[in-house]
């Protein structure tokens, strides 16, 4: 029983390691692990293969000699006796090393690690597949670009070869996202031209791009490319039946000429390179039930551009605040006005670096899978529209967790017994949280604690991030980037506790480094008098 639950508690922490970076960073060491194994797989095939050449060269040799003159050869009896000593035993461990399988001792080493080791699955592969394509859409990132090695200008990595963009197209169409299989499927066909070692073939390729081509509403073009994959592979099943499919389509359409063009240029056509700008192609959008319109402020927010009124910018003020507190009448707390309506604010330096590495450190081994409430049953699961791993902390673990829970209710004003426990998050590749509320709406069955809604998040930024992961407001047009030490705090509820929709909030995709956070949802119990009702649903006291 106690084998049965350490591989579930191992199977639990190795897997969907594409969904926090902290993870992500033990894939190192994993990779040295195997370089090592390789390596020596590597001397042992050599070793292996010159026992083999020895005794070939002896084979050779011996046969040159008795080849000359086989009677005179065999009448020596040393020779005869040797000539059959090397058909037998001699052969019997030219045999048995030929038969070593070497290979079966490095995978079983590697079968050992792996419950050792963080090793990615099949699914960790698709979830950074579908994570780099969310990086490509909100960031505008050109495929080609990427395909270079290149984010926003500045080059971060290693070109990918024609069988990397080949992949990255493989997950999209197993995803149903032909939009992305198109773009680097046309990707993959343009770099195996480059290649002088083919890391893919032109036919693979062709087969995916050819059809979602089709799927994207270009029927011409995926005519063509099916006729170029019939000409590799004359009597490929699936390229028969579309290409018939695909004519018929354009006899209806009227596209009779195009086809008699088509099919004269035949033979005589040369090979371009695939340009996919001069396609129709049609980009998915993000989840159902978010307008297209609101979808689009969040990527524009998301990228850094400027949505906020001037005028409402003009407003806004920095100062520092004591609330009354003996301790920041010594060290006032910097607090910046992030919107007025509803009120946002970020407090700067709230959270000191020992607390932060204190925090990270609690959480590292027991992050797991985000997961999201389902409104209609009040059930945590994991979702694809929230991509991080997150740990629960307690007051109890250490003195720093107790410091930043008490720093959180001086700085508010509010009551932290009714508070859920710190929740450090660590974000993966592309990692994000689409638009959301985080007090339940009107409907939603929330999680019972017996504290009423949430009526206000906190959040701590702990660490810097290079470029994306901001936390935006898509209502309010307000974007607000991780820096660490600082603090956001915001009311989910109007004072009569009424949902206030203007804090419906997101966190963009990661595009380069690792994003830390993490907060407090503080509920309605124990605020009443902190907190009271105005005489108007939005009033504040």
């Amino acid at each position: 029983m106690s084998a049965i639950l350490m591989v579930m508690q191992t199977n639990a922490v190795l897997g969907e390691v594409f969904t926090a970076l902290s993870d992500m960073e033990g894939l190192v060491t994993t990779e040295l692990e195997l370089v090592r194994h390789l390596d020596n797989y590597i001397q042992e095939e050599e070793i292996r293969l010159k026992q083999l050449k020895r005794f070939l060269e002896e084979y050779e040799s011996m046969y040159q000699e008795a080849s000359e003159d086989v009677s005179q050869y065999l009448a020596n009896p040393v020779n005869a006796y040797l000539l059959v000593k090397r058909l037998t035993s001699d052969w019997k461990q030219v045999e048995e090393i030929m038969t070593q399988n070497v290979g079966s001792i490095f995978v079983k080493n590697i079968t050992r690690y792996r419950s050792t080791l963080p090793f990615p699955s099949d699914e960790d592969l698709t979830g950074a597949a579908v994570a780099l394509m969310r990086l490509q859409d909100t960031y505008e990132l050109d495929t080609h670009a990427l395909a270079e090695g290149k984010l926003l200008g500045k080059k971060y990595s290693r070109q990918l070869t024609a069988g990397d963009c080949w992949e990255l197209g493989r997950q999209s169409y197993n995803n149903g996202d032909h939009y992305h299989t198109v773009l680097w499927m046309g990707e993959a066909l343009n770099k195996l031209e480059e290649e002088s070692n083919k890391t893919a073939t032109r036919q693979e390729i062709l087969e995916y791009l050819a059809f979602s081509t089709y799927k994207q509403g270009n029927v011409k073009e995926a005519l063509q490319l099916t006729d170029e994959l019939l000409k590799i592979v004359p009597f490929h099943q699936r390229g028969l039946s579309n290409i018939q499919y695909y004519r018929e389509i354009l006899h209806q359409q009227g596209e009779i000429q195009f086809q008699q063009q088509h099919e004269t240029a035949g033979a005589n056509s040369t090979i371009e390179p695939f340009n996919t700008s001069k396609l129709k192609l049609t980009k998915p959008s993000g989840t159902a039930g978010i307008p297209a319109e609101q979808w689009n402020k969040y990527e524009r927010l998301c990228r850094g551009e400027k949505l906020m009124d001037p005028k409402i910018e003009a407003r806004l003020r920095c100062r520092y605040v004591t609330n009354n507190v003996p301790y920041f009448f010594i060290q006032p707390i910097k607090m910046e006005l992030a919107s007025l309506k509803p009120r946002l604010v970020i407090y700067h330096n709230v959270v000191t670096d020992e607390e932060i590495e204190t925090a990270k450190k609690l959480a590292q081994s027991r992050l797991r899978r985000s997961t999201v409430q389902n409104s209609l049953t009040g059930a945590s699961e994991p979702t694809k529209y929230r991509i991080a791993k997150a740990a629960f902390l307690q007051n109890s673990e250490h003195d720093h967790i107790v410091k930043m829970t008490r720093r959180i209710g001086d700085v508010t004003g509010l009551d932290m017994t009714t508070a859920e426990e710190l929740q450090v998050c660590n974000y993966g590749i592309g990692g994000h949280y689409e638009p959301h509320y985080d007090h339940a709406r009107k409907g939603e069955v929330q999680k019972d604690f017996g504290w009423g809604n949430r009526i206000a998040t906190w959040m701590f930024y702990m660490s810097d991030v290079e470029a994306g992961g901001a936390t935006v407001f898509p209502q309010i047009n307000l974007a607000l980037w991780p820096q660490k030490g600082s603090a956001a705090f915001w009311f989910n509820l109007h004072p009569n506790g009424e949902g206030d929709d203007l804090t419906q909030h997101a966190a963009c995709p990661v595009l380069t480094g690792s994003k830390w956070v993490s907060n407090k949802w503080i509920h309605e119990r124990n605020q009443e008098f902190r907190r009271p009702c105005g005489l108007t649903f939005d009033a504040e006291m």
